[in-house]
């Protein structure tokens, strides 16, 4: 996927950063759609085909959190990332927390954020069409290319980045894993909020798997978790 394939949801209500960011996101190749508020951004992803979504977190009308929450109902998938004010550490938690994949933070350069939009449009492709479409662990299949989790009759769509952990854990399944280790193939960076978020979707993959007493994240204190199934 390059650029110009690429179509972008970008909310932002300040107008100056909003166009400049607008601008030289077109210039880069992309195709943006650029808007001003919470609800109409709502109503035109529920009418168009996004490829990622760009969201501040202090809109009128809808504010971002609420929009993210929205379109995670319309769309599991879709990689979202929440642009928030630097000293907001709270705000990255709990927009990581209602279905976000990642932030960045104001003021941001314009490379910085162009990378993260790369990396995560890389992600999704690599993931899209990996081989190893499915892995199965007892009555769980896990449905790596749409992002789903698949237990008797029950299923799950998950985000990029749950799937991309998931799959982490799979692969090392009953492995005692560190913190650092997760952080740093996952995220690229090991630090107090990269942690913080960590514990976030790890909070999210529990659940899919509450009823299963099969499958299990552990914590083991001061080191990292183990994915523990029992074969």
């Amino acid at each position: 996927m390059n650029n110009k394939e690429a179509k972008i949801l970008y909310v932002e209500d300040d107008e100056t950063l909003g166009f400049i960011t607008n601008e030289n996101l077109t210039r880069k190749g992309f195709d943006v759609t650029y808007i001003n508020n919470g609800l109409d951004a709502l109503n035109t992803f529920s009418q168009e085909k996004f490829d990622i979504c760009l969201l501040d977190i202090m809109l009128p009308k809808l504010d971002g959190f609420d929009l993210a929450y929205k379109i995670r109902s319309i769309n599991k998938e879709i990689p979202i990332l929440f642009i928030t004010a630097k000293t907001l550490h709270e705000d990255k938690i709990k927009g990581l927390t209602l279905g976000a994949d990642d932030y960045i933070t104001k003021p941001y350069s314009i490379d910085e954020l162009v990378l993260r939009i790369k990396v995560f449009l890389k992600r999704k492709r690599i993931t899209n069409t990996n081989t190893e479409e499915l892995s199965h662990i007892g009555n769980t299949i896990f449905d790596w290319e749409n992002f789903k989790i698949k237990q008797d009759e029950t299923e799950y769509k998950i985000t990029l980045r749950e799937a991309e952990l998931l799959k982490f854990f799979v692969e090392n399944r009953n492995t005692v894993i560190s913190r650092e280790r997760i952080l740093t193939v996952l995220w690229g960076e090991s630090d107090y909020f990269t942690g913080r978020s960590l514990d976030v979707f790890i909070t999210r993959l529990r659940k899919y798997f509450k009823n299963n007493n099969r499958i299990s994240i552990e914590n083991k204190h001061g080191v990292g978790f183990i994915f523990k199934v029992i074969e």
